[in-house]
């Protein structure tokens, strides 16, 4: 087991504290390459050729047979012929121009050749440090996510926190009661307007946070806590401190429409494949399970298709891979320390990695071949890595205390990181894809830059 919740504030610190304040040369056509020139034989004498070649060179060659008069005879001869050339050969069109091996300095930019794609910058320190006070210091959950419409969502202890990334507005939007709360869980739905909210009393709220209004709560499926939540479409997975794992079709008033049962402890990683295919679960029982929708059976115990056992400690980190749809990398607890790489086709194990610490979440880089790690004990950072060499790029440090909550910006350049530190930290960790370089500059490029303090 992973340790859990190391969650302590004083009521004086919360008080004095708010809430974020922070190319080859080209190829040229094989006709211009020429290297010889063949004659025109139409422009060519033959029979003076033929002369020229065998008697016409004879006096030159044997001078002691030539003799004043014979010279005198061929020089007439030849004026009188028109047998004066010198040239045996002749051409009718001049050679063409010879084709330049360098480039010339005006079409250099066409004709560079290709090179090695520059190795691109990572920057070692966040680009934004915000103060996340009464931020729950807890493995199993997940406090922090990032909306297609570009709104971050965070728990701190029983308040959500919206923080509008395009415009720079913050809102509040609920406060749960004490003995509701503290909130275990946010998850934006894919329109990114919808958000569901997990709760420490088994219920999940869901909200319209263009509204502001609740819109309904779903209760009865689990008996404790919700820590763990998952959208695809409609259905709203939930996962919970009593192992289950419950879909829930939130259009419906009866809302369970499918119960996974596999795990005997806590569910804290929930992940549905993008084709909404496949779900994958993480739990505190070191167990990874794969569940397929098309085997489901409305409101029955559901068989998973793959039961994965290889870590030894609680596995929270899930992430699909976003260029190959069975690939699903996993990362195990404090005794664990391990990424693995799956084959959820067949449930094969591809890879393992030792990080050497505590493994809290995972993300894929959406515009390169990329994995983001984050780390708890020792050294709380975040880790970039080639893959599939997992070569290490970068090692980014900053966070005092594990790196327990990550989430990822719409275009998937920026990585928000919350920690037991309480502090949240915007990392330009993907750099800028090659569309959004070409456009044209917006005007606010770093999330949240005129943000002074939150409340």
């Amino acid at each position: 087991m992973d340790a859990g919740s190391m969650y302590s504030s004083s009521s004086l610190k919360a008080q004095s504290r708010f809430p974020l304040q922070q190319q080859f040369l080209p190829r040229t056509n094989s006709k211009e390459n020429l290297d010889r020139f063949i004659p025109n034989r139409s422009a060519m004498d033959m029979d003076y050729a033929h002369f020229m070649l065998t008697e016409g060179r004879k006096g030159k060659e044997n001078p002691s047979v030539s003799s004043p008069s014979r010279d005198a005879y061929r020089k007439q001869l030849a004026e009188s012929l028109n047998m004066n050339r010198t040239r045996i050969l002749a051409f009718k069109n001049k050679p063409p121009a010879p084709v330049e091996l360098m480039p010339q300095d005006h079409s250099h930019h066409h004709q560079q050749p290709k090179t090695a794609k520059p190795r691109r910058h990572i920057p070692q320190t966040s680009e934004r440090t915000l103060d996340a006070p009464d931020l729950v210091d807890d493995f199993y959950l997940n406090l922090l996510d990032w909306g297609s419409s570009n709104v971050l969502a965070i728990a701190l202890g029983s308040t959500v926190y919206l923080w509008d990334a395009s415009e720079g507005s913050t809102s509040e939007l609920v406060t749960v009661d004490d003995e509701d709360g503290p909130i275990t869980s946010v998850n934006w739905a894919p329109d990114g307007r919808h958000i569901a909210i997990g709760l420490n009393n088994s219920h999940v709220q869901l909200w319209d946070s263009a509204s502001n209004k609740q819109l309904r709560t779903l209760k009865g499926g689990h008996r404790s806590r919700v820590g763990s939540l998952a959208w695809n479409n409609h259905i709203l997975t939930t996962g919970g401190m009593d192992g289950q794992i419950i879909n829930n079709d939130v259009r419906i008033r009866s809302h369970i429409v499918e119960t996974y049962r596999g795990h005997t402890q806590e569910v804290c990683g929930l992940k549905w494949s993008a084709s909404g295919q496949q779900l994958a679960s993480g739990g505190n029982d070191n167990l990874i399970h794969i569940w397929d929708r098309s085997t489901a059976l409305s409101n029955s115990a559901t068989q998973w298709l793959h039961r994965l056992e290889d870590h030894t400690s609680a596995v929270k980190a899930l992430a699909w891979c976003p260029f190959q749809g069975n690939l699903l990398a996993s990362g195990g607890g404090g005794g664990d320390k391990s990424i693995k790489f799956w084959n959820t086709h067949t449930g094969a194990c591809l890879n393992s990695i030792d990080t050497g610490s505590q493994v809290c979440a995972l993300l894929w880089n959406k515009n390169e071949r990329e994995l983001l790690s984050s780390h708890g004990f020792t050294q709380n950072q975040l880790t970039v890595w080639k893959y599939p060499s997992m070569v290490k790029m970068a090692e980014l440090t900053g966070h005092t205390s594990r790196v327990l909550y990550m989430a990822q910006s719409p275009d998937g350049c920026t990585v928000a990181t919350a920690a037991g530190d309480e502090t949240l930290r915007f990392w330009n960790v993907f750099g800028v894809p090659e569309v959004a370089a070409k456009a044209a500059p917006k005007a606010n490029p770093e999330p949240f830059s005129h943000l002074n303090r939150l409340r």
